[in-house]
């Protein structure tokens, strides 16, 4: 057993690491609160982006624009990732990276050709050992991403889906549903998929001022943006939720280790007064 010393030493470097990771999990969870706010404040504007998107898809227009279109062979085919800048919140990023890899496996058994976009750094260092290419990539966008920020990487793959050089698009990050749960999502997002909402179903007409085109190639593009926005947001919010879970847990378990030393150190405390007390009692009956 270990002597007393060594133990109050131990029990003294866990105190300190526990009061780190609780402090980490305040902050976590004050940053939480404030993702939490932003995604809330953008969800109404995602929401009716993806409605009136819905309802021109299933329109009678004369003119059809690429993005609504699917093209009958996949040749090609784009993913933005979204991960996190930093650690220190379990298997967030591990699993996310472990459902594209899956799907990276598949389409090169298919013989698919894959490009891709990163938003964050921990998702480039782990796809760089990969062969597949980055084409664009954004980081350290901190807490509060602004979309100014993810404009010109999504447009690199946006340009790509319209100039054919790739035929499908893909966004990949995970959603908040509440503090403990997060899911990941793999989702298409060109070319869009025709929505089956009850109030799309049917067909709508529209008149267009100045004319179909323009404002189909504005309304597309920012109904891609509010929703790659969207899905950093969340991502956001559910890496400050995971990392105050991790924290929490690592402060549980500093606890229990303080009081598994605790009681070690009680021990050996108590045989070394055993032992001095021996020690004298010989002693004395010696003398």
């Amino acid at each position: 057993m270990a002597g007393a010393k060594e133990i109050r030493g131990k029990i003294r470097s866990i105190t300190n690491t526990q009061k780190i990771t609780r402090a980490m999990e305040m902050v976590a969870a004050s940053k939480m609160r404030k993702a939490q706010e932003r995604m809330a404040a953008a969800r109404p504007y995602a929401d009716k982006m993806r409605q009136v998107v819905a309802h021109v898809e299933a329109a009678h227009t004369e003119y059809r624009h690429p993005f609504l279109i699917s093209r009958p062979e996949v040749k090609r085919v784009g993913f933005v990732l979204v991960s996190t800048d930093r650690g220190l919140f379990g298997g967030l990023n591990a699993n996310l990276f472990r459902a594209l890899v899956h799907e990276i496996d598949r389409y090169r058994a298919e013989q698919v050709e894959m490009e891709l976009c990163c938003i964050g750094a921990r998702g480039q260092a782990f796809f760089r050992r990969f062969d597949i290419g980055i084409t664009a990539h954004a980081d350290h966008l901190g807490d509060a991403p602004a979309i100014q920020d993810l404009v010109g990487t999504v447009k690199v793959m946006l340009d790509a889906f319209a100039e054919g050089r790739i035929d499908r698009l893909f966004f990949v990050y995970n959603r908040f549903v509440n503090s403990m749960t997060q899911n990941l999502v793999i989702e298409q997002v060109l070319p869009r998929e025709p929505s089956d909402e009850d109030d799309v179903r049917h067909r709508w007409d529209y008149i267009y001022e100045p004319e179909s085109k323009e404002v189909l190639d504005r309304l597309l593009k920012r109904y891609i943006e509010s929703l790659i926005y969207q899905g950093v947001i969340e991502n956001v919010a559910c890496e400050q939720a995971a990392r105050m879970v991790a924290m929490k847990s690592a402060s549980d378990n500093a606890a229990e280790l303080i009081e598994q030393f605790q009681l070690a150190y009680n021990k050996a405390r108590q045989a070394a007064i055993t032992q001095e007390l021996s020690e004298i009692v010989g002693g004395a009956a010696a003398v």
